[in-house]
């Protein structure tokens, strides 16, 4: 489809020697002259054949789209919702349970079963037991605290600073008297 085109210049003219070329040429007229004299509502048109080649070009007269410009009415838009397929499926609304609204009651149903079974296993034990229970919590601490708190004294640690450089001396020297022996 080919609307119409101007020439005023001798690039326009190769234009539109371009555009008329690309259609199957009428007998009954020139499409180079018809093009320029196109007016509105007018254009040059090809349409392709059963087998998908070109037709012959023909001038044609272009009907404007019957639409309206701006907002529905409200009995156009009725008559438009109740004729579509979908029509009855989707006006009433449903707001389901999210994810996360499922996943925030799991979790406080989880921290209020916690809660309540500690509450009940605070309460089920005799308080006898709780006494003799922290003794033995006390015990094993002072047990941990006497564990790490030892320290040793200064001569100790000497004794273990002189050991380690000697260690280190009598290593140093049998790699060097081995690794000497192996050239």
């Amino acid at each position: 489809m080919q609307h119409a085109l101007c020439a005023f210049t001798p690039h326009d003219e190769q234009a539109v020697k371009a555009a008329t070329n690309t259609f199957r040429q009428n007998l009954n007229f020139d499409a180079a002259d018809v093009i320029k004299e196109l007016g509105v509502g007018e254009a040059l048109t090809s349409l392709l054949d059963a087998k998908g080649r070109p037709g012959i070009v023909e001038r044609s007269l272009i009907r404007p789209p019957t639409s309206d410009l701006g907002p529905a009415t409200e009995s156009e838009r009725k008559k438009v919702m109740d004729a579509s397929p979908v029509a009855g499926r989707y006006e009433k609304e449903v707001d389901r349970e999210s994810a996360f609204e499922i996943l925030l009651a799991r979790a406080n149903n989880a921290a209020a079963a916690a809660e309540a079974g500690e509450k009940a296993e605070a309460e089920a034990r005799p308080k006898a037991l709780e006494a003799e229970e922290r003794k033995k919590v006390e015990r094993a601490a002072n047990r941990r605290r006497k564990r790490y708190s030892r320290s040793d004294s200064v001569i100790e640690t000497a004794a273990k600073s002189a050991a380690r450089s000697v260690a280190r001396s009598l290593g140093r020297e049998l790699v060097r008297g081995l690794l000497g022996v192996l050239r």
